[in-house]
């Protein structure tokens, strides 16, 4: 059976994944740096990872991070450790991104991208937190213990989350080839996209 209010999740799942965010961000940064088939490969780790949120979600084990402080500081500052880790791979890299994208084992650069998608959200509780406040509202109260509805949401969720940011991906890897015009363009994107990196994970310690 479907969940209460399907149509008002669609339209209110839809606005949320909509405002910026560290997903966008993720997506974006990933996008401009290494192009179009980056972001999708970013886009499909991310939503992955709100899969896995979804189905701890059904499980009960976000109950578990909404109540242990200690099991949300864990989740919540490995996620930042792993962050930082990635703004301080790129800020020490001597060649562009582009350079990188070129390369024969491009298709390993791509995985990586999936991987990374994957872990920021997964190791973000904010996001399970979320769903715990979030996806309650539409599910009757007689089938809260249920985990299928939860599944049914998340899915959606993670649907609506593709179709967005494959379109935030194609416009911003429009701009990438403009950028890639300019000699020195990649090395300085290189750069930029690490101190990204780290503001996402400033962004989390702090929140």
């Amino acid at each position: 059976m479907l969940p209460d209010n399907f149509a008002a999740f669609i339209v209110t799942a839809g606005i949320f994944i909509m405002t910026p965010g560290i997903d966008t961000m993720f997506v974006l940064n990933k996008s401009i740096a290494n192009g179009k088939k980056s972001g999708i490969y970013a886009t499909l780790g991310v939503n992955t990872g709100i899969l896995i949120h979804t189905f701890f979600a059904a499980l009960g084990f976000a109950v578990l991070i909404a109540k242990s402080a200690l099991m949300f500081a864990i989740v919540k500052y490995a996620g930042v450790v792993y962050l930082i880790y990635l703004g301080f791979l790129q800020l020490k890299k001597q060649q562009d991104l582009f350079a990188d994208a070129a390369k024969p084992e491009g298709s390993n650069n791509k995985k990586n991208d999936f991987f990374s998608g994957l872990f920021t959200n997964t190791l973000n509780p904010k996001v399970a937190l979320f769903f715990l406040a979030f996806f309650p509202q539409f599910i009757a109260p007689t089938q809260i213990e249920d985990p299928l509805p939860f599944i049914l949401l998340g899915v959606t969720y993670a649907i609506l989350g593709v179709a967005w940011f494959s379109i935030i991906t194609l416009f911003a890897s429009i701009f990438s080839q403009k950028v890639k015009a300019k000699p020195t363009a990649g090395l300085w994107l290189t750069k930029f996209s690490g101190f990204i990196f780290i503001i996402m994970a400033i962004k989390i310690a702090f929140t």
